[in-house]
């Protein structure tokens, strides 16, 4: 059985790179689209069949961690494979609170990526051997018996994308002109994150969006 796998990274050299890798292995395993950032990934799967998602965790508009919750949550089957610079547990931790089932180091990816592709399709979880110390200190059966409220406070989508590019510096018309929103609509955003979240600073705001992973890291 092919295995049907979309691959989202916002740098085209890495995207070349793990195709290669893929398409090489001899196995059956086919690039059927890729992405450069979240959005097209959500616009990717509402028209393509999709067995596996591998989703760069640094993607501008919708990162990877926000594309695999709207995924999810939509279609809570969905197979999705983080690949990432950072093994820091705030991270893997969301991803696979998030339903997400592998998470990938770029600096292994290669090594990687073709038994993480099988494994998750099997319905099994993978991750780097780097940071399999989470499965030893009983990181997933913790977290898995435990259902707790996301850290967005109750954001609204839009809301998380403005939080998003906040974290990620853009001003008020800066966010404007990317979201094709009035800089009135942006600026009431921008308040009304402040109140949900308690933050009444730039730069606590900008924290707390890199803090959850919403802010490109």
């Amino acid at each position: 059985m092919n295995i049907r796998v979309v691959l989202a990274d916002d740098h085209p050299v890495v995207r070349a790179g793990l195709k290669s890798v893929i398409e090489k292995s001899g196995r059956e395993i086919t690039v059927v689209r890729e992405a450069a950032n979240g959005k097209e990934v959500l616009r990717i799967a509402e028209n393509n069949a999709v067995d596996v998602f591998l989703l760069d965790i640094e993607m501008p508009f919708l990162n990877g961690l926000e594309t695999a919750e709207r995924l999810i949550k939509k279609d809570p089957k969905t197979k999705i494979i983080i690949l990432s610079l950072h093994d820091a547990r705030i991270y893997v931790d969301r991803a696979v609170r998030a339903g997400v089932k592998g998470y990938i180091l770029k600096e292994s990816a290669t090594e990687d990526v073709i038994k993480a592709i099988e494994e998750v399709h099997r319905g099994r979880f993978f991750l780097s051997p780097a940071i399999s110390k989470y499965i030893v200190d009983g990181f997933l059966g913790k977290i898995s018996d435990k259902k707790t409220k996301p850290a967005s406070n109750g954001l609204t989508n839009r809301e998380r994308e403005i939080l998003q590019l906040i974290g990620e510096g853009l001003t008020n018309k800066e966010i404007a002109l990317r979201l094709n929103i009035f800089l009135n609509t942006a600026q009431a955003h921008r308040r009304n994150l402040m109140q949900k979240l308690d933050i009444h600073k730039q730069a606590d705001l900008i924290r707390y969006a890199i803090r959850e992973g919403i802010a490109k890291l």
